[in-house]
């Protein structure tokens, strides 16, 4: 038979890591003697999603957001990691994934909601964007007074508990300013903060995630993947929360304090669970 000819192989083009039997690369970078000892992760982190160098400036905040993110204690996310860890020591990266998959509306998904939000709002808005305070007021007072008469929430806004002012949230903003990096949606935020009191009936705090979304926006950053870097960030929390509990453990007690402590009590059905229609004894059918 003759023979049937190769068909060619497939190529799949990546900017990103690549490897030879002598070398990897690495953006386009030799890994071993560009980026390594030479790249911090934080820069390296923004390059890989940016695919574009950042500039020391947009590194600082990029790294300052991290920070901001990583830790915030005994949370569920961290909670879910020590006792998953607790349940299965054997499995460090089940433990880990646990925490992040708990990164949702509530916690750490914040950040993404945030920045969605406001590029929503900047996108709706027709002709050039505000130039001084009073223009952002202006826009963000339509904003929260839309948000409210739609029952609505704005992400971001509001802590369960930093209720007089969350401290990450002063510092981020005077970083972004210090490198020249305070763009629109951290204007459109920090206006938000300014003027909901009238239109809520309350004043409520500008939460560090949320001006994290906004400082990530500015950033140029992908909204698909705001909450990859919060996830990022937490990563590095959660690992020191299984250093702790190595060291310091509490995941027993967590979950004895409700083991020992669970009372039985009589079945609560679903309320809104249909009632089933009355099936005939099929058993006398012939």
């Amino acid at each position: 038979m003759p023979e049937q000819p190769h068909s060619p192989r497939p190529v799949y083009e990546t900017a990103l890591g690549a490897s030879s039997p002598d070398r990897i690369t690495l953006l386009g970078h030799d890994l071993a003697e560009d980026v390594m000892g030479t790249v911090g992760f934080g820069e390296l982190a923004f390059w890989l999603a940016t695919q574009r160098r950042p500039a020391p400036g947009e590194v600082r905040v990029f790294e300052a957001v991290l920070a901001a993110l990583a830790d915030h204690g005994f949370t569920p996310t961290a909670i879910v990691t020590r006792l998953t860890y607790l349940s299965a020591p054997d499995s460090v990266q089940g433990a880990l994934a646990a925490g992040l998959l708990g990164g949702g509306s509530r916690f750490l998904g914040v950040t993404e909601d945030c920045g969605r939000f406001l590029h929503d709002v900047l996108e709706s808005v027709e002709g050039p964007l505000p130039t001084d305070d009073a223009g952002w007021d202006a826009l963000a007072l339509a904003t929260v007074t839309a948000r409210r008469e739609a029952r609505a929430f704005v992400p971001g806004l509001g802590h369960h508990v930093h209720k007089q002012g969350d401290p990450r949230t002063p510092r981020l903003l005077r970083i972004t300013a210090e490198e020249g990096l305070l763009g629109p949606h951290l204007a459109l935020f920090s206006a938000i903060g300014r003027v909901h009191p009238p239109v809520l009936g309350k004043t409520l705090p500008l939460n560090g995630a949320g001006v994290c979304g906004a400082a990530l926006a500015d950033l140029g950053l992908p909204l698909e993947l705001l909450r990859g870097f919060a996830l990022l960030a937490r990563t590095a929390g959660l690992i020191g929360q299984l250093a702790e509990e190595l060291r310091h453990p509490v995941g027993n007690d967590i979950f004895l304090s409700v083991d020992l402590n669970n009372r039985s009590v009589a079945p609560d059905p679903y309320p809104h669970q249909p009632s089933r229609p009355h099936q005939p004894d099929r058993s006398q059918q012939h």
